[in-house]
């Protein structure tokens, strides 16, 4: 009998996870996959994005505000989540960058803070894991930690001689990278918008796109999963102080998404299995080696 499939992802704050792979996540979740997303700080130090929520009593409260979000957002991706419990850094800004605040994640022992998230690894038992790559899919300081946690744990959870008295040794399978944003996507939008008579929210993104690398190479692994779109944006909504329902995110009608990029995208970076690139399946090769242990 095949083992239960199980995909663990790690994001660094709450709101993460509906913005990266959701409709990945809530097309296992459909397909029977247990899918944990583990949510490495609470949030506190964001911003308000939501010009609607930007009010003193939201702000004054924005911990407990943010830890309901989350538990909204799960429900609708239909996920298992577990919190790490470390302090959001908060994004410095400024010339010179501000010193980040004593006692944050990005702050703490990499071998110390893997702790938790290999202890995750070893109870939940992960095949497959997704996280952010070594730059944090963008430089915020607790992503860029989310980065060296997730790796750092990837590689202990499996060794017996490592956190000892975390549980009982568990190798993941295979670890991937998100890649939300390519070149190749945003222009199929911004041209799929353009070709529908629409204003394109990506235009003056792609003026600057020159000062910025591309990932578009890096990508080895496409998963189809345009029929989640809506519950992706569904989970994103839940998000109201991070997310402003008629902002950036939903100028792009659904349809013209679906059509121009039906995928969300990935690099694999670690693999224990055989799994020919490219992919379509993030448990491409573990399919056919998980079986009851």
């Amino acid at each position: 009998m095949a083992e239960q499939l199980r995909l663990m992802a790690v994001h660094a704050h709450p709101d993460d996870e509906s913005s990266k792979g959701a409709a990945t996540m809530a097309k296992y979740v459909a397909e029977g996959v247990d899918v944990l997303v583990v949510t490495c700080t609470g949030g506190e130090r964001g911003s308000v994005l939501n010009p609607k929520m930007d009010r003193p009593d939201v702000w004054a409260n924005i911990g407990e505000i943010r830890r309901a979000e989350m538990d909204a957002a799960r429900a609708i991706l239909g996920v298992e989540q577990a919190w790490l419990g470390f302090v959001d850094s908060g994004l410095p800004e400024g010339d010179p960058l501000p010193p980040l605040p004593e006692g944050c994640f990005a702050l703490e022992d990499v071998e110390v803070a893997a702790g938790p998230l290999v202890r995750l690894m070893r109870e939940f038992r992960p095949h497959v894991v997704t996280t952010y790559d070594e730059e944090g899919g963008y430089p915020h300081p607790d992503h860029i930690m989310t980065h060296k946690v997730s790796v750092a744990a990837f590689e202990a959870a499996g060794d017996p001689e490592r956190y000892p008295e975390l549980g009982e040794p568990w190798q993941p399978l295979k670890l991937y990278y998100d890649i939300g944003f390519s070149k190749g996507k945003i222009m199929a939008l911004h041209e799929g918008m353009l070709a529908a008579g629409l204003a394109s929210p990506y235009e003056e993104w792609l003026k600057r796109w020159d000062d910025r690398p591309d990932k578009g190479p890096r990508i080895t692994t496409r998963v189809e999963c345009a029929d989640y779109f809506p519950v992706r944006d569904d989970a994103l909504r839940a998000h109201a102080t991070q997310i402003d329902p008629d902002g950036f995110w939903f100028h792009v009608p659904m349809e013209l998404q679906r059509h121009a990029w039906p995928t969300e995208d990935f690099q694999l970076v670690r693999s224990l299995v055989d799994s020919p690139l490219p992919e379509s399946d993030l448990f491409a090769g573990v399919r056919e080696t998980a079986h009851a242990r």
